[in-house]
């Protein structure tokens, strides 16, 4: 890294101080922008822990879908590298997300319901970058674009995730491509449907696991890789559905929801079904 110079024109470690304008650093980052995006609703002082905790869990979401993005457009490509970093990136992010609860998880009832009122009709299920993780994850639903009718650009880009292939489904066209039996009601199902589990691609997945080091290798990592990822996505609704439970019991959600009930079903759901239950009968 280069030194600034004085103003001899020797070598400083004084570093520039002095820019037109505002400074690199601001113009990249938009830092006065991200920390003047907080507007309080109660005077109560927990509510700008809760309010900043949620903005970062939206960056990660972006960040996340980001990834996801990216290995399902290179699975499309059939370039396996490309796709294996941008999964392992999504895992330490989803690692990232999920300590995003730590600031949050010991609110007490009482703690909650001091700035409660302030999210109105507000709920986390209403985030459309989380919907676009969920979509990628295969976990679909028209029903779920009804929120974000008043939002014209953020109802487009959800009708398009719902209507791509997501990594699941990516990943299975991969598995097609390189010769395994994946039924093509599989490849050719209603891609705006949540992802059913398959028997057939169930024993593809067993026949995979059971030659880890054959000619498919590739593709047992690739497996891997994604059970992590699935592991992470159980582990964040889990860390919610805790959170949620501690500060507020079984009471009604904010929006309308079914609050724990609504968290617990969702819980309970495994991503990329086939991984897991391959296991079984390896």
């Amino acid at each position: 890294m280069s030194h600034a110079l004085d103003a001899s024109g020797a070598g400083s470690d004084t570093p520039n101080l002095d820019f037109d304008g505002t400074t690199p650093y601001e113009d990249y980052v938009q830092a006065d922008v991200l920390t003047h995006l907080q507007h309080l609703r109660s005077d109560d002082p927990g509510e700008m822990v809760f309010l900043v905790t949620t903005q970062v869990m939206e960056l990660w979401f972006t960040v996340i879908v980001h990834e996801w993005e990216t290995a399902a457009r290179a699975l499309r490509e059939d370039d396996i590298p490309v796709a294996m970093d941008a999964l392992k990136r999504s895992l330490r992010e989803l690692e990232a997300l999920n300590h995003s609860w730590r600031p949050l998880a010991h609110l007490t009832p009482a703690q909650f319901n001091a700035y409660r009122g302030a999210l109105g009709e507000g709920s986390g299920f209403q985030s459309a970058m989380y919907r676009r993780m969920e979509f990628l994850l295969g976990d679909k639903s028209a029903s779920m674009l009804v929120p974000h009718r008043g939002a014209p650009r953020v109802h487009a880009e959800l009708e398009k995730a719902l209507h791509e292939p997501g990594l699941y489904d990516e990943t299975l066209r991969l598995l097609a491509r390189r010769g395994l039996p994946v039924p093509q009601s599989v490849l050719d199902r209603d891609l705006s449907q949540r992802y059913e589990p398959s028997a057939a691609v169930e024993a593809v997945w067993t026949e995979l696991y059971a030659d880890p080091t054959g000619a498919h290798a590739d593709l047992h990592r690739l497996g891997e890789v994604l059970t992590d990822v699935a592991e992470l996505v159980w582990r964040w609704r889990n860390d919610h559905l805790v959170a949620t439970r501690r500060a507020m019991g079984a009471k009604t959600g904010t929006g309308g929801s079914a609050g724990v009930a609504w968290l617990e079903k969702r819980a309970a759901k495994n991503v990329f079904p086939e991984l897991w239950t391959a296991r079984s009968h390896v």
